[in-house]
């Protein structure tokens, strides 16, 4: 500071203190050091000060120049901004309000106060907004600059412009006027249809139905995933560049001929899709720029079609069976189906029921044939009757027709609209209800009249009906008996003796039981009075016991009088049997005797007899013969009788036993000059049968059949095979058998008269009768006076037929 005074420039003071400084001290050196250094530090600021304020000035004069210059462009731009048809808004910061610069015409739908402008929605179509929303906060976080053509809700179209330019974000919007607005109007419009076109395209890719589209020239242009499924294709783009065909050559050419004049096709085609043989519903659009088609699966459709269709058959059929009247009614209230029985139940005009009149036209054509209840306002009635189409539950109403009828009418709503009816007929169930009533009470007034004794009990023990036979026969109070007592208490009330408590015992076991089989039990009481009681115990299917006593003692004594009688009875036939055998057996003997030496002494060896004596002789033979015959049909009864009888079956050759039975009878036929005829086929066979009763059963047949025929008259024996039998038919054209004797032919010793011949012993048909049915076969006879008699046989064929009646 004092150099910048001057004090310590001048020679003088650098002498004196040259001079001084000896005289100094070092601490005082120091301080006029530190002054001196502060001077000079002073100067140089000062210097520096004013050297800075200049060059500060002719910078300050600079940057109002530029600051001028740059406010005059500024001035000069925002002019032009605002001249030219945009808006300009500019975002300088974060948080910081935008500036805007520019105007657009009203008709550009663009606002133009700001804060209307920076709410974009409301101005902007909703895509369009969102669009515009996205691209500035892309633009805010990365610059990405974008350009645009937005929709405003008046439907004009502005281009927004977004850039970065100095760490300010821009927005420009422009109006498009003229050829800029058609092409945005053409851009648009092609976005949305393409759009739509790729909406369109993903619906149908997403669809399970093949779907197709083609061009002019009417190749394959595009196809979705089913369709590329359906050919067999791995892609939808391969199916596309292969033109892989969905449809065959049947369906292309039904396709052209049955396509309309707009162009269009719909039909349903089999095709074979996915190796599989399909039906599918076709609809083909064709147009001069190309054609598109769809085609949907409906073989499940077409199959529940069929079923339903099969369901409806049958449960038409169903109901068809019912003897309730249906009658079906749609929610138009026409009617849609009826059943046999609503016919047959109304008997109205077939063509009037095909024509699915509505409810209420069935009912007036019900009304004009008298077949409704007489109503006193039908008008009324049948509006509250057609009320069931509004009804959520069902109702139920009582006809009462004027020809006597009644009937119980239920009319059922439908949830999808509609009435179903059905009319059931309780004039029967009326009447027998009536009918029960009156049945039960004349049951109640049998029961109370009847002599026998019934108690019926409950599945719990206790009496529930009773009649007062009941309450004598075991000497039970009829009041004791009204509080309907238990089964052990009425026992309690019986004076029994042991016997009779040991059947109480069981019918206390039987109504109390609870037995899974519980039957029918019968058994017999004899009291210590004499008297006897069958009782029984008859279960109830409520569950309950039906218990009855029935005095028997008279029944019992007849009873057992007749056993007695019986028994002498059959002891007496016993002993007749034992009679007729003794003496069968003891006239057999010399019956046998008499024959052999009837025959010596008609043998010539033996010597010669007169004429006279030969008549004889013959005639002890025949008559012995023939009381032999007798003799062993009475013994082959008695063998049967007893039960000893046995059959020695074998195969037997029918024609040739046939055969011998004629033989055996030749000479009496010849005698009775009848003719006999037989009628045997070739291949007749054998049977397995005892031959020497067969050809006895035979010999007896054709003996009667020429007995009872007239002299010249004609007998036909015949025989032939079915399955498993063999059937012999012995007929005469004689004299017949009366209807009166008919029924008695197959008893033993029942013959009746034939004119001048000697009627038989009565013993032949009973024979045939009892080897039949040894044999397993059937006899039957067929006669009517002066027509002759027919007696048809039947025996089994197979042997173990034979072999089992045999073992019985």
């Amino acid at each position: 500071m004092l150099a910048g005074y001057g004090f310590l420039t001048s020679p003088a003071a650098a002498d004196m203190l040259a001079d001084t400084s000896a005289a100094i001290n070092p601490g005082a050196m120091i301080l006029v050091g530190a002054v001196g250094g502060m001077c000079a530090f002073a100067v140089t600021v000062a210097v520096s000060l004013v050297r800075h304020r200049k060059q500060s000035a002719q910078v300050t004069a600079a940057l109002e120049k530029e600051k001028s210059d740059l406010k005059f462009r500024v001035d000069r731009l925002e002019a032009m901004l605002n001249t030219d048809e945009q808006r300009v808004i500019v975002w300088t910061g974060n948080g910081a309000v935008p500036q805007i610069w520019g105007i657009l015409p009203e008709k550009s739908g663009v606002p133009r106060p700001p804060a209307q402008l920076l709410a974009f929605g409301s101005w902007l179509t909703t895509k369009c907004a969102g669009d515009l929303e996205r691209h500035l906060d892309m633009l805010f976080r990365s610059g990405e600059a974008f350009s645009a053509t937005l929709k405003t809700r008046t439907g004009t179209y502005v281009e927004a412009l977004g850039r970065t330019t100095g760490g300010a974000v821009v927005l420009r919007l422009r109006d498009l006027t003229g050829e800029r607005q058609m092409q945005a109007e053409l851009a648009a419009r092609n976005a949305g249809l393409s759009g739509e076109l790729h909406m369109l395209h993903s619906l149908l890719d997403a669809m399970p139905a093949p779907a197709w589209q083609r061009d002019a020239e009417g190749n394959l242009i595009w196809a979705n995933a089913a369709y590329a499924e359906a050919v067999e294709m791995h892609d939808a783009e391969r199916a596309v560049q292969e033109k892989a065909t969905f449809l065959d050559a049947a369906a292309r050419t039904a396709m052209a001929v049955q396509r309309t004049e707009d162009g269009r096709f719909s039909a349903r085609i089999p095709i074979v899709a996915s190796g599989e043989r399909r039906v599918f519903e076709v609809t083909d659009v064709n147009a001069s720029v190309g054609g598109a088609g769809i085609a949907v699966d409906i073989s499940d459709l077409e199959q529940a079609k069929k079923e339903l269709g099969r369901a409806e058959e049958y449960h038409g059929r169903t109901l068809d069976q019912l003897a309730a009247a249906v009658a079906i009614y749609g929610s138009d209230r026409k009617l849609q189906f009826y059943n046999a029985a609503f016919r047959q139940l109304w008997d109205l005009d077939e063509s009037l029921l095909e024509s699915h009149p509505e409810d209420g036209a069935v009912l007036d054509a019900l009304r004009a044939a008298r077949k409704l209840p007489e109503q006193a306002d039908y008008r009324v009635w049948r509006n509250k009757m057609l009320e069931s189409y509004q009804s959520l539950e069902a109702r139920e109403n009582w006809w009462h027709l004027p020809d006597g009828r009644t009937l119980r009418v239920i009319a059922n709503p439908h949830p999808q609209g509609g009435v179903t009816y059905i009319y059931e007929n309780f004039t029967e169930r009326l009447d027998l209800e009536s009918r029960y009533n009156a049945l039960a009470r004349v049951q109640g007034e049998t029961l109370d009249n009847l002599s026998e004794a019934v108690a019926v009990f409950g599945s719990d023990g206790r009496l529930r009906l009773w009649n007062p036979a009941f309450g004598q026969i075991w000497k039970l109070e009829e009041d004791k008996l009204a509080e309907l007592p238990h089964v052990n208490e009425v026992v309690s009330a019986c004076t029994l003796s042991e016997i009779e408590e040991e059947a109480w015992k069981q019918l206390v076991g039987n109504v109390t039981g609870l037995l899974d089989n519980r039957t029918h039990k019968v058994s017999r009481l004899e009291r210590r009075n004499g008297d006897v009681l069958d009782y029984a115990t008859v279960p109830l299917p409520d569950g309950g016991t039906l218990v009855t006593f029935v005095d028997v003692t008279d029944s019992v004594n007849v009873e057992r009088a007749l056993l007695e009688k019986n028994e002498a009875l059959q002891q007496a036939d016993q002993i007749k049997n034992a009679f007729i055998q003794h003496v069968s057996y003891e006239l057999r003997s010399p019956l046998t005797n008499i024959i052999g030496f009837a025959q010596l002494l008609a043998d010539p060896k033996f010597g010669d007899l007169s004429e006279k004596q030969s008549e004889y002789a013959d005639y002890i033979q025949s008559s012995s013969s023939a009381l032999l015959a007798i003799i062993n049909d009475i013994l082959d009864l008695a063998t049967l009788d007893a039960g000893i009888m046995e059959l020695d079956l074998g195969e037997v050759d029918v024609a040739s036993t046939v055969s011998a039975a004629v033989e055996g009878l030749k000479d009496r036929i010849a005698e009775a000059k009848i003719s006999l005829r037989t009628h045997v086929p070739d291949d007749i066979g054998v049977i397995v049968a005892d031959e020497r009763r067969l050809r006895q059963v035979l010999f007896n047949l054709i003996a009667n059949a020429v007995r009872y025929s007239e002299e010249n008259g004609v007998v036909d024996v015949s025989c032939n095979r079915d399955d498993d039998t063999v059937t012999f038919v012995v007929q005469d054209h004689g004299y017949g058998i009366p209807a009166e004797i008919l029924t008695q032919v197959f008893n033993r010793f029942v013959g009746h008269d034939t004119g001048s011949r000697r009627q038989g012993a009565g013993l032949g048909l009973a024979i045939v009768k009892s080897f039949v049915e040894l044999h397993g076969g059937t006899v039957d006879i067929q006669s009517a006076e002066g027509k002759g008699t027919t007696v048809t046989c039947v025996f089994p064929s197979r042997p173990e037929l034979a072999d089992q009646v045999a073992a019985e």
